[in-house]
């Protein structure tokens, strides 16, 4: 899990998860107020692990002659990828001129 480039207190689970559905809202760290923001590759990271598996498995995978069941397995694929993303993806703070790193 990422920590403060400020203050090096680790960011909650619930923090960086939250900030994913809400439009890769920054992160502000509870310690020192640094605000901390996703990186592109963060956000392929994100995508990669959520949306196109979830296609892949609905357009090309599916078993199934259902549609509601492929909507059902396909969220779950989405669900059980985006809780795996807190720890792999990556912010950095707001005033670094780098948005690739």
């Amino acid at each position: 899990m990422q920590k403060c480039k400020n203050c090096n207190t680790q960011f909650r689970w619930s923090t960086i998860y939250k900030s994913f559905w809400w439009g890769y809202k920054p992160i502000k760290c509870e310690n020192c107020n640094a605000e901390h923001r996703i990186i592109v590759r963060g956000r392929i990271i994100f995508v990669s692990l959520t949306i196109l598996p979830m296609l892949v498995f609905g357009f090309f995978l599916s078993p199934f002659d259902s549609a509601f069941a492929t909507i059902c397995v396909g969220t779950a694929i989405l669900i059980i990828g985006s809780l795996f993303t807190p720890y792999l993806v990556k912010f950095r703070k707001a005033d670094q001129s780098s948005y690739f790193n």
